[in-house]
């Protein structure tokens, strides 16, 4: 007699939470690292205030979104690192020929912007990411032989620019994450995490619309190119 995985209903209830396309559109929008209000995410998915709210309820009981309230708004954020890691692996297994063409110019617009630069939870993403990814790796930086690692170079190197690696958790210092764009690998992780933020924070990149597209501005291309020799024309 076959005895059955313990871990096989717990496998199965996470599957369910993603096969709805409203939870896998909330899921998606979240990866922005942002908390939204239930509103903002009905208006996103297409659907009825009341039938997000149940969605949103199983999605938080089954752990992968977290929830907070402010006076009348519920907020709703992916629960941590790892859900947001789980999301992105997963999207990045949809073939490239099953995407919705863009019924507009602005989804078009959108849709590009999204694929040149933007964040994947707490990192970069897209062509910006897996520019910067590369440059770290062709300066000695970041080593990709055997899983995404720093080098005691590049640990030094992101102290000399003043990036702080706050290592708190199990969350590995560098982590490779699967660009569902550019079908490679980008950094990920707790130095991932803290490029992406330092760039935000001194204006190197900026945020555009209202997903995860970002934007290097003239500050960050000066910056990217002095300190990693990513050339311009990678950035835009």
């Amino acid at each position: 007699m076959t005895t059955r995985d313990p871990r096989a209903t717990g496998l199965a209830r996470l599957a369910g939470l993603f096969a709805d396309e409203t939870r896998a559109a909330c899921l998606l929008a979240l990866l922005d690292g942002r908390a939204w209000t239930a509103s903002e995410l009905a208006r996103h998915a297409g659907v009825a205030a009341s039938t997000l709210s149940e969605h949103l309820s199983r999605l938080v009981a089954g752990g992968l979104l977290a929830e907070e309230r402010q006076g009348r708004h519920r907020y709703v954020r992916l629960a941590d690192a790892r859900v947001a890691q789980l999301v992105e692996d997963l999207a990045a297994q949809v073939a490239p020929g099953t995407a919705v063409r863009p019924r507009s110019l602005r989804e078009s617009s959108a849709g590009s912007a999204m694929a040149r630069g933007r964040t994947c939870y707490d990192h970069l993403a897209g062509r910006l990411g897996i520019a910067v990814t590369d440059a770290l790796t062709a300066r000695g930086l970041l080593q990709q032989e055997t899983g995404f690692a720093l080098t005691d170079t590049g640990v030094a190197w992101f102290a000399s620019a003043a990036i702080g690696l706050e290592r708190r958790g199990r969350r590995p210092l560098a982590r490779a994450c699967l660009d569902w764009t550019e079908r490679r690998p980008h950094l990920a992780g707790v130095a991932g995490a803290a490029l992406c933020r330092h760039a935000l924070d001194t204006g190197w990149c900026v945020r555009i619309g209202s997903e995860r597209a970002v934007k290097v501005t003239a500050a960050g291309e000066q910056a990217f190119f002095d300190l990693l020799g990513v050339e311009t024309a990678a950035l835009r």
